[in-house]
């Protein structure tokens, strides 16, 4: 291993070592499901399900919950797997794999990342846009602007010093999720019950949510669904949460993630079914942008999405600011005691997400390249490799060889996906490049 490497670890050890061990499992579940279930995560999940159809959708939303679920409860139990804690995911894959695991996570880490925070500034741009539209209908502020002012916000939450001080924010964000989750739900059965169902007898039913498009469209659309689907399910965080729970991290972590994914299954599958029955194939990408009435009750729900992704926001920019922070460590600069150099590289981040976010608000191709790329490797393919590498099988032997050959399994499979979403996804941004203009007013 490099000197630099070597550097590179101590630094992390130690910071994140300085906020480890105060969390309760309740702060890890509020923590999860805000970096899992947010409203940029869910709501183009009955897009996703249009794009693939009744049959393939469910099982492809089912199968991502449960082996996402179990991924997670691997990694939690490969906290301490050889004796010593790892505190970032980069570490845990370093200890497993070496050199190459390192850097591979973080690039995919990176990626995740990035491509969820360019994903969630279009988000809530458009949310607080339509808030805005609401009350000045013939205002003159575009999406760029409220893109802007949310960028700002976030570089006020930005000098935080670590994920545990957000945990009542995220506290708030769970909340929020479940309050969007349940408004959206609530407003689709209703706009279903005045303005659709009236106008679709039962006997078009199937019509209304048949898949449409030629023959390439559909199948490209389904690769780009099955790239949302697995971005719905990013969390790139785990080990990072994790540092912040109090002994027993492994128990407390499996209370924890248990916790966040109920709110998960009663938040996405309610969301992704009702939407699609509702609207069928019409429905937006953005599940919001299909609601029309009762307007409140949508004004609501843009809020709800605002307040819960401003703190998914922060939990996803951490990986960035610690790569900076370890460069500055490995190099000895001073202006890291001194407290100049956080505001301004989180100010170097947040103009450049908002810079891509304001150019190119392509909502759905973000959110299916960030899932394809970044996410996949990370939440379904990484822990089932690094649990088999590590050697923490079951000694019943029965049990052991069911672990393998769900974990080779799983790796298989979302291999494939990792590879058909990103091909999906990157068709579908070259057509809407084609279409719009860079900072287009969506």
């Amino acid at each position: 291993m490099s000197e630099k490497h070597e550097e590179d670890q101590e630094f992390d050890v130690g910071s994140e070592d300085e906020a480890a061990g105060k969390g309760t499992w309740k702060h890890a579940a509020f923590h999860v499901a805000t970096t899992i279930a947010t409203p940029a995560a869910y709501a183009p999940l009955p897009f996703a399900l249009a794009s693939l159809g009744w049959p393939l959708g469910v099982s492809s939303l089912v199968t991502a919950t449960l082996a996402t679920w179990y991924s997670s409860l691997l990694i939690a139990s490969l906290w301490r797997w050889n004796g010593k804690k790892h505190v970032t995911y980069r570490l845990l894959a370093d200890s497993i794999f070496g050199f190459w695991g390192y850097w591979s996570i973080a690039f995919f880490q990176q990626v995740a990342s990035i491509g969820n925070n360019i994903a969630i500034q279009i988000a809530a741009g458009s949310s607080l846009k339509a808030v805005y539209k609401h009350y000045h209908k013939h205002g003159t502020l575009t999406l760029q602007h409220f893109i802007i002012f949310f960028g700002a916000f976030e570089l006020f939450l930005s000098q935080l010093p670590d994920i545990h001080s957000l945990r009542w924010v995220n506290g708030l964000c769970t909340l929020s999720t479940i309050g969007f989750a349940c408004t959206t739900i609530g407003v689709t059965i209703y706009n279903d019950m005045i303005f659709i169902s009236p106008l679709q007898p039962s006997a078009n039913f199937g019509q209304l949510c048949s898949l449409q498009g030629s023959s390439s469209a559909k199948r490209f659309a389904a690769f780009n669904a099955l790239g949302a689907i697995a971005f719905s399910f990013g969390d790139a965080m785990l080990p990072e949460i994790q540092n912040t729970v109090r002994e027993p991290s492994v128990k407390n972590m499996y209370k924890g993630v248990s916790a966040a994914y109920s709110v998960i299954v009663l938040t996405y599958w309610q969301l992704a079914f009702t939407g699609y029955w509702a609207f069928g194939s019409q429905v937006q990408p953005y599940i919001v942008a299909s609601l029309t009435v009762p307007k409140w009750t949508i004004i609501m729900a843009n809020i709800f999405t605002v307040i819960q992704i401003s703190g998914c926001y922060q939990i996803y920019c951490r990986p960035t600011y610690a790569y900076f922070e370890e460069r500055l460590a490995s190099n000895r600069t001073s202006m890291l005691k001194n407290g100049l150099i956080r505001p301004i590289f989180t100010s170097i981040y947040i103009v450049v997400i908002t810079l891509v976010a304001s150019a190119m608000p392509f909502f759905v191709d973000f959110v299916s390249i960030c899932g394809a790329v970044g996410f996949t490797p990370l939440d379904f393919i990484f822990p089932v490799l690094a649990f088999l590498k590590a050697g923490k099988m079951p000694k019943n032997r029965a049990v052991g060889i069911s672990m393998r050959i769900l974990n080779v399994g799983i790796a298989a499979w979302f291999s494939i996906v990792a590879v058909v979403g990103c091909i999906g996804a990157i068709r579908f941004v070259v057509e809407d490049v084609k279409t719009y203009k860079f900072f287009h007013d969506m």
